[in-house]
C-alpha cells in the first residue's frame, strides 16, 4: 500500500518526535548509582512473575520493573526470521532464563512518570548475586544506555558489551545490529526511532541557532547535533564539540531524520573517540 505525501510526512514526524522525546528524557534522567559502583541504598525485593521485554520484568506484586542503564533490541511485529524480531526475542528469553520465577534485588530504585520502578537488578543466588544487566551485555544482549550512571559502574558495563562485541555474541553476530557507518545515510535511517551506535570520521563542526552541528561526510551523510547550552558539559570531560573535527568517533542514542539521519547528543557519555585514528 503506498502513502500519499501527507500520510507519509505525517509519520515521519511521529517518528522524529518520539526519538527527540526519548533524547529529552535521557537528559533529564536523574544519575543512578551515586555508590562506588552499581548499586544503592534503596531496595526492592520480589520474584519475579513474568518478562516483559529484553530490559523488563514484572514482579507477583504487579510492580514492573525497567533495567537502568542498558537498552535492548525491541520486540517487533514483524516476521520471526526478521533480524530485528530475531534479536528482541534473543534479549527477552535471555532475560527471562535469568529472573523468571526467581527472586530478584533492584537497587537505586527511581519511579518513572508510569509508576515503572528504574534501577539496577540483581538475582538472588546461593552463591551470591548475579548482576542483571552486567549479564546481558556480556552476553550480547544488550547495548550500554548512556543514561546517568556512576563512573566506575559505566566501566564495569562498558567492559562487558565490548567483551561481548570482540567475541561477536548476541546481536553482534547479526550485521543488522552491528554498529552502523556514518558514511552510509540509509543503513542508519533503518533505525529510524531506534537506539543505535554509529561511527565515522567528522568531516566539520558548525552552530547554528543555539545547536552544534558535528557533521559527517561531505554532504553531510550522518550528524550529531549538541544543545549550546550542553557544549560546557562536553567540553569538561574532554569532548570539547569544536575540537571533535578530524576525530574519528562511536556515538549512541536515538536515531532521528533532520534532512538525514541524526543523533542528538545530551550526554557526554553518548560520544567515545575511536582510538588508532
Amino acid at each position: 500500500m503506498k502513502l500519499d505525501r501527507r500520510t507519509y510526512a505525517a509519520c515521519a514526524l511521529a517518528s522524529a518526535a518520539f526519538a527527540t522525546l526519548a533524547a529529552r528524557a535521557q537528559e533529564r534522567a536523574p544519575a543512578l548509582g551515586a555508590a562506588a559502583d552499581c548499586t544503592g541504598p534503596d531496595v526492592v525485593r520480589g520474584e519475579v512473575a513474568n518478562v516483559i521485554d529484553g530490559k523488563s520484568f514484572r514482579l507477583a506484586d504487579g510492580r514492573e520493573v525497567r533495567l537502568a542503564a542498558i537498552e535492548s533490541p525491541p520486540l517487533t511485529t514483524v516476521g520471526p526470521d526478521d533480524a530485528r524480531s530475531r534479536a528482541g526475542l534473543a534479549a527477552k528469553a535471555a532475560l527471562e532464563g535469568l529472573v523468571l520465577h526467581r527472586q530478584v534485588v533492584a537497587r537505586s530504585v527511581l519511579s518513572d512518570r508510569y509508576g515503572r520502578l528504574i534501577a539496577y537488578g540483581f538475582v538472588d543466588g546461593a552463591s551470591g548475586e548475579t548482576f542483571i544487566q552486567r549479564e546481558l551485555l556480556s552476553n550480547g544482549h544488550a547495548l550500554l544506555s548512556p543514561s546517568g550512571i556512576a563512573p566506575s559502574c559505566r566501566t564495569r558495563l562498558r567492559a562487558a558489551e565490548a567483551a561481548a562485541r570482540t567475541a561477536g555474541l548476541g546481536l553482534w553476530s547479526d550485521p543488522y545490529y552491528g554498529i552502523k557507518q556514518a558514511d552510509n545515510p540509509a543503513d542508519i535511517l533503518i533505525d529510524q526511532g531506534r537506539f543505535a551506535l554509529v561511527e565515522g570520521k567528522v568531516a566539520s563542526v558548525r552552530e547554528r541557532g543555539g545547536i552544534v552541528y558535528v557533521n559527517f561526510g561531505r554532504r553531510w551523510d550522518f550528524t550529531v547535533t549538541i544543545l549550546k547550552r550542553n557544549e560546557r558539559l562536553f567540553a569538561s570531560a574532554g569532548l570539547e564539540p569544536g575540537r571533535l573535527a578530524g576525530r574519528r568517533i562511536e556515538v549512541r542514542g536515538f536515531v532521528e531524520e533532520r534532512g538525514g539521519p541524526a543523533i542528538e547528543a545530551v550526554r557526554p557519555e553518548q560520544i567515545e573517540i575511536v582510538l588508532g585514528y
